[in-house]
Formats: structure tokens, sequence, C-alpha cells
């Protein structure tokens, strides 16, 4: 994984929902993101108890996947409730998904620029990230 330990600047909220990440094992997903930044990492195992929580809690930024692999929800669904909550409107929000056509469908409806499962370890995604969890 890439890490610098300079981007761990401050101390951030990412909110993610951690039976939607199919990469085979979520812990690897939690631990790039916990050696690059430091992370309150918040996990929601639903639609409506993603779309509950971050209505409650102020996130720095919000991880969907695609279809969410306990449900088979869409991520689309949650993202398209949380920009038309006013709480949650602004929050950013990325898709986590290989398939072009689902982040340019994402970026439509109001994400930031997310990135795939294969591109976890890239620096690409590092600082992609960073925009939202470093100083």
């Amino acid at each position: 994984f890439y890490a610098d330990t300079e981007r761990k600047l401050r101390h951030y909220q990412v909110f993610e929902i951690v039976k939607s990440i199919s990469f085979g094992h979520p812990r690897v997903f939690m631990q790039m993101l916990n050696e690059n930044f430091d992370v309150q990492i918040v996990t929601a195992e639903s639609h409506e108890e993603a779309v509950q929580l971050a209505s409650e809690t102020s996130f720095d930024l919000v991880l969907l996947n695609r279809i969410y692999d306990a449900t088979g929800t869409e991520g689309m669904a949650t993202l398209k409730a949380l920009k038309e909550a006013d709480s949650t409107r602004e929050t950013p929000v990325m898709l986590v998904s290989n398939f072009q056509d689902a982040q340019e469908a994402a970026v439509s409806a109001g994400a930031n620029q997310g990135f795939g499962k294969s591109a976890l370890a890239e620096p690409t995604t590092i600082d992609r990230l960073q925009e939202f969890l470093a100083d």
C-alpha cells in the first residue's frame, strides 16, 4: 500500500458500508485507509442504516459500493437519498466500483469521482481520498 505519514494530519470520519465491499476482505480496505489517513471508520449494513447514520452524523466522506453484497441494494439508491436530503446534500460521497459507467452515473448524480477495487493500492486512489481526508 501507498503510505505517507505526513498525510496523517488530522482525524477524519469516514463512513462506509462494510458488508457492501466485496474485496473479499473488507479489512484490506480499512487497513489501507488507516495506514494512509487518521480516520475513524463508521459502518452500516444496509441502505436504511446508511441514510439514517449519515443524517445524524457529520462525515468527511461517505464511501458506497455499487451493489451491497448483503442486500443486493444498489449504492446509487443511497447516493440519491443522500444528495436529496438537506442534511447530507453537501457530504462528499464516492462510489467504489471498477465499472466506468457506474462511476459516471455516480458523478452525474452528485458524487465525487470514486475508484475501483482494482485500484485500491494505487497512489492515485490515495491522492483522490486525500482531497477529503488530509489538510
